[in-house]
């Protein structure tokens, strides 16, 4: 068995280089940037009002000014500043060159076109032209893309961009015993539900999930399914990858001709996770449980996705402190499912007593992945430990 580090290393190298694809910016929400996005202008493009108030020269603050105009957004002022002089202006307004300050209306005394500033105030309340961005300016590749890039990049004028192209992730659930749902099972039947949690996982990602038909237990159903697939960027199997009787998922991969990685690794849940290269495709064989599926495709599939498109593998481990006593480890890294309450300086760690691999219930309640590395010493209430996140806080 290797460890889950050198395991993950193996696993980011089947992925292949990025493929660049150009798609509009309306539909770029979520996708990897690929290629620097260059800003096209500068903005603001002129120095512009912070605020609605007077634009004035700062040497007049203290006398009654002249209004002799008007800017706003859209609208700018074409006069010429002069001494003793202001114009009303509103957010967002070009202030015209010569003067140097915006005073906001409450600061104020109008009496028809006469002007008093009644108090003074700290800063100039203009946006200088080019304080958000300038021409030339770049938006760097290796991110996914929010709203607020995409907001960015609307700004900087650029309506198309160069994205890596989504992976495409075929996914495939083995087993005689396997329905999918909304039929009712017959006895020794069960819903198939590992092949749709590893397709949210493949989405969240940022790949395009093509969930493939239930393979049954036979040889050439298996072949049938990885023929399927084989214009896949990746292959994720789901049981069948161990080494019982019908455990044949291994095996058809191999006689196809795929290229190991490895087999089996160090680490609870998911000790028997398969990884190599079957023909063009990478390939990941997750085991069946339904928990260790879920845990082996945040761990390694979603990282191998992210790779793909040119992103870092997306791991975070971030630190908390344990809220109960925990027992020395034995020889494989366990991922403890756990839930997180707010604590006084990090968050407090509670695992669930029990850690059954097939319990997705508790899966679903679980707010983090406690990390607990091999032959990890016992461990007492308040130590300090590592864990993944599962969802937000």
């Amino acid at each position: 068995m290797i460890s889950v580090d050198e395991a993950l290393a193996r696993v980011l190298a089947l992925a292949s280089p990025p493929q660049p694809e150009l798609v509009s910016l309306a539909d770029a929400a979520g996708r990897a940037l690929l290629e620097p996005a260059i800003a096209r202008l500068t903005q603001p493009p002129f120095d512009a009002a912070a605020m609605d108030g007077y634009a004035l020269r700062d040497t007049d603050l203290s006398q009654p000014l002249r209004i002799i105009g008007e800017s706003a957004a859209g609208h700018p002022w074409q006069g010429t500043p002069e001494p003793l002089t202001a114009i009303r202006i509103f957010t967002g307004a070009p202030v015209p060159a010569g003067y140097d300050r915006v005073v906001m209306q409450e600061h104020t005394n109008r009496d028809g076109d006469i002007l008093t500033v009644t108090e003074r105030q700290t800063g100039t309340h203009i946006r200088a032209r080019g304080n958000d961005f300038a021409a030339g300016d770049s938006l760097t590749p290796g991110r996914r893309l929010n709203a607020a890039d995409i907001g960015l990049l609307a700004a900087m004028n650029i309506p198309e961009i160069t994205v890596a192209r989504a992976p495409r992730v075929a996914i495939l659930a083995g087993g005689d015993e396997l329905i999918p749902p909304g039929q009712t099972p017959n006895e020794g039947q069960i819903i198939s539900s590992n092949d749709l949690a590893i397709a949210a996982l493949v989405a969240e990602a940022g790949g395009i999930p093509q969930i493939l038909p239930i393979a049954r237990d036979t040889e050439q159903s298996l072949r049938d399914s990885f023929a399927a697939a084989s214009n896949a960027d990746l292959i994720v199997t789901i049981g069948g990858a161990s080494v019982g009787d019908h455990d044949l998922v291994g095996k058809v991969a191999a006689d196809l001709g795929m290229e190991r990685a490895f087999y089996k690794l160090a680490m609870r849940p998911g000790k028997p996770l398969m990884a190599g290269m079957l023909g063009k495709s990478a390939m990941l064989g997750l085991p069946g449980n339904p928990v260790s599926a879920i845990v082996c495709g945040t761990l390694f599939m979603q990282p191998l996705i992210r790779a793909m498109q040119g992103l870092p593998p997306g791991l975070h481990p971030r630190r908390a402190r344990l809220a109960v006593d925990l027992g020395p480890e034995g020889d494989r890294q366990h991922y403890q499912r756990a839930t997180l309450a707010d604590g006084d300086d990090l968050p407090l760690l509670t695992p669930f007593s029990d850690q059954d691999s097939a319990r997705l219930a508790l899966m679903s309640q679980a707010d983090a992945l406690l990390i607990r590395p091999t032959h990890d010493p016992a461990r007492k209430a308040g130590e300090m430990v590592d864990f993944l996140p599962l969802r937000p806080r």
